[in-house]
């Protein structure tokens, strides 16, 4: 297809997407504002928002080396038109610290081999600027320090200005902290640790540093040696630097309906509302609250448009399934398998009721990680809570979309198959009744049972919130519905919305359940029965609420009361 923009799906090299003529979303604008910022700055994001072709863009705007190809990578851009001072400046140094690791035995070892490798190519790209015996100096030695060194005094007796720009610089000890644990990951970040050891260098050295990363976790771990940094990355100027806005998604969909890659008939605004919930709503600044522009996750929508491109409708499942591959290293690095009472009580809140108010942390220990305090800021940096409004000097911090909230159901669901209680197959198949033919009591009945068999667990996690975990955990596993836990309709909150999904599955049935608990101590006829006519009242004015009547897309309404007494449901009825 000559002459027609391919889909960038996965690529993070602005060199390629240049000269092979992919599509480009304009970031360029942001280097005049991260120029007015202080000289070494730490930008962090979560996965897939595009910081690797951020960097890789930045790259080939400030290396000297790429003077000659300014216009032909830039003259179309913004920076291209208004380009800044710093343009082709500096010899660009790189490192990308996800590509070290290795066996506990071989840390040092492979961190430093790495580290070498990436100043034996910023020696040879820019030898004809240095002496020869520099250049031979820095290919003969083993030791990234000793390279690193020499490099530094070299510099500075030429008068050539560096340009540090580290990408994923706190994945290498993420993943020491994971799989080897505290005390190894203290060992490299504290005291003369061989990874603090060289961020001590840095100083001093550069005339500009860009840090980049998914976790501030290594940033505090460092700042004893490396304490010049300046972490921008909740700074209201920089907020839509990396991912898509609503408008960038506009264009781009314009233009491959425009070119005939999208069929002509559909409809972008349709489009770009359906992959809102899932993919939008990210807000890294709370002053940026006040604007309606929020951030989507970039290659969310790639892989949206990719699939609509090549079969001409959405994927019938939003989610890209590289995003497991995600999920497992946000389990591990989060340590949602070794979460204490106090971090369960975190999370389970936040599915109950979708967000939590808490105070934004810039940067923490990893000592600090497990305390309950912390965590709400952890899950906001890994992408796993967004900013939603503020109350004083706290911050509301809410589940951001369904691509994110199905993680999180996912987490419930592991903690309940470890007690291989219910049959998954068995309940998908059984939705399907509930869908189709509006057969809900054996369904919701077989989970109830399921519920009360977790006798294994009863003693610690028995109450009112466990229930709607439960219920929320495989509800979701449901393809014919969007599960909405906490729907606000009519002044209230009902405890399920089965939303119909109608672009993928044709509903005829939707639900409103309404869960109902009372302690086995607390138990009396009265009380039960009292609780009971309140429910009634609250799901018929629930249902009566005009966003219902837009939201249930003409399927018929259930309203549905479960009413459980410790373990055991009581009574469920369709009222």
């Amino acid at each position: 297809m000559e002459g027609i923009r391919q889909i960038p799906y996965g690529v993070s090299d602005f060199l390629s997407v240049r000269k092979d003529d992919l599509y480009y979303i304009d970031k360029t604008m942001y280097l005049e504002k991260l120029e007015s910022q202080p000289r070494t700055l730490i930008f962090i994001r979560p996965r897939r928002f595009g910081k690797s072709l951020f960097i890789s863009m930045m790259q080939a705007y400030y290396d000297k080396a790429m003077e000659g190809r300014f216009d032909e990578l830039f003259g179309n851009l913004w920076v291209g038109k208004h380009p800044t001072p710093l343009r082709n400046k500096y010899q660009v140094m790189y490192f990308d610290y996800s590509r070290a690791g290795g066996t506990m035995d071989r840390l040092e070892e492979n961190f430093n081999e790495y580290s070498c490798g990436c100043l034996d190519l910023f020696i040879e790209k820019y030898k004809d600027d240095y002496p020869q015996w520099i250049v031979d100096k820095v290919r003969q030695t083993n030791s990234a320090r000793a390279k690193l060194n020499f490099i530094n005094s070299a510099a500075q007796q030429v008068r050539i200005p560096l340009y540090l720009i580290i990408d994923e610089y706190d994945n290498f000890t993420n993943v020491v902290l994971n799989e080897e644990g505290d005390a190894v990951y203290h060992a490299i970040t504290h005291a003369n640790g061989f990874y603090r050891d060289f961020f001590k260098l840095f100083k001093g050295m550069f005339e500009r540093i860009f840090l980049t990363g998914v976790s501030p976790v290594t940033l505090d771990d460092l700042t004893s040696g490396f304490n010049i940094g300046w972490n921008v990355s909740m700074i209201p100027e920089l907020d839509k630097m990396l991912g898509f806005s609503t408008e960038d998604v506009r264009e781009m969909f314009t233009y491959y309906k425009k070119v005939g890659m999208l069929p002509a008939g559909c409809d972008i605004e349709a489009m770009i509302e359906e992959m809102k919930p899932w993919y939008d709503n990210y807000c890294f600044a709370k002053e940026c609250l006040a604007s309606d522009v929020r951030v989507f996750n970039c290659d969310m929508v790639m892989y949206y448009l990719r699939h609509y491109v090549s079969y001409g409708q959405a994927p019938e499942i939003m989610l890209d399934p590289n995003t497991k591959t995600d999920y497992n290293k946000l389990k591990g690095l989060i340590r949602l398998d070794k979460l204490d009472g106090d971090r369960q009580g975190v999370m389970l809140e936040i599915i109950e009721k979708g967000e939590i108010e808490a105070t934004l942390i810039p940067s923490f220990s990893a000592m600090e990680m497990t305390e309950p305090e912390i965590f709400p800021s952890l899950l906001f940096y890994y992408g796993m809570l967004t900013i939603k409004g503020t109350n004083g000097p706290l911050i509301t911090l809410g589940i951001p979309n369904n691509n994110v909230r199905k993680q999180y159901y996912k987490y419930i669901q592991e903690q309940y198959n470890q007690y291989a209680v219910i049959r998954v197959y068995k309940l998908k198949t059984a939705f399907i009744g509930m869908a189709v033919d509006g057969n809900w009591r054996d369904t919701l009945q077989y989970m109830a049972d399921c519920y009360y068999n977790l006798s294994s667990v009863r003693d610690c996690i028995e109450g009112e919130r466990n229930i709607q975990g439960f219920f929320l955990a495989y509800l979701n596993l449901n393809d014919y519905y969007y599960t909405a836990p906490e729907v606000e309709v009519a002044h209230g909150y009902c405890d399920f919305f089965l939303l119909p999904n109608l672009t993928h599955y044709q509903a005829k049935h939707c639900y409103i359940i309404e869960l109902k608990y009372i302690a086995k101590k607390d138990y009396t006829e009265e009380t039960a029965e009292e609780q009971w006519q309140k429910a009634v009242a609250q799901i018929n004015g629930y249902a009566a609420a005009p966003r219902v009547g837009a939201l249930r897309q003409g399927t018929q309404m259930h309203k549905i009361i479960m009413q459980f007494v410790g373990w055991e449901l009581l009574r469920m009825e369709e009222v």
